[in-house]
């Protein structure tokens, strides 16, 4: 099968302008729909009717942007979304009823792939770099510099698995470069207090904006747009 070092994916935004929510709602807003149409468990919620998870890149993620939720759908998940978009006609989040005045659909080619060219992209929610193994790794860290280099090094490595779910094989010659401008926050997941980034970065890559890198992407995390 020969390589391809780019690819189009059709993404799909769902904007709910009217209504105001918390950043840490997102995963609120992943379990509503998930329950609300149950038979599309596997590209709402990333779980099988059984309960099971599905191990791959999200194809449905959930935001919240500037306080307003967004639904992002890529490919498949694209084409869910604009079957459910009449269907929505309120969210409801901890027991609040929100009714839905108004909600936009947008639907876009996007390219993603290897550039020639150096992109600038901006977090628009936080990063969450690091898994528990990397986690103690990184903190033992004390240089900088080190730290520095193993971010940008996770960074590359969460392109190219979202690469590959895009069906994108890189050639020998190809190799990923980036330079990050990222700090350090904390954040709250599941209960739990995680570090979690937030930033720019530079890359030799084409990424869908509103697209997600990095863990917990169907949860809102590290939301990218190109500056």
């Amino acid at each position: 099968m020969p390589s391809t070092s780019s690819q189009i994916l059709q993404i799909c935004k769902v904007q709910f302008p009217e209504i105001e929510l918390k950043t840490r709602d997102a995963h609120k807003l992943r379990g509503y729909f998930g329950n609300l149409f149950k038979e599309h468990a596997p590209l709402l919620s990333n779980h099988y009717e059984d309960g099971s998870l599905r191990y791959r890149y999200p194809l449905v993620q959930y935001k919240v942007i500037g306080k307003t939720p967004i639904l992002v759908g890529v490919n498949e998940g694209g084409e869910l979304l604009t079957q459910l978009f009449l269907k929505i006609n309120e969210l409801n989040i901890d027991g609040k009823t929100y009714g839905i005045q108004s909600k936009n659909i947008s639907s876009t080619n996007s390219e993603i792939g290897f550039s020639e060219n150096l992109h600038e992209y901006k977090f628009k929610t936080l990063w969450l770099a690091l898994n528990q193994k990397n986690y103690q790794k990184y903190n033992k860290l004390e240089d900088e510099a080190e730290k520095d280099d193993m971010l940008r090094s996770i960074l590359v490595g969460h392109v190219l698995s979202l690469f590959r779910n895009a069906g994108i094989e890189l050639e020998n010659s190809q190799r990923l470069m980036a330079k990050l401008n990222v700090e350090q926050k904390q954040t709250k997941f599941k209960d739990i207090t995680m570090l979690a980034f937030t930033g720019s970065f530079v890359i030799n890559a084409v990424l869908p904006e509103y697209i997600g890198l990095g863990k917990s992407v169907a949860r809102g995390f590290g939301t990218v747009i190109r500056i």
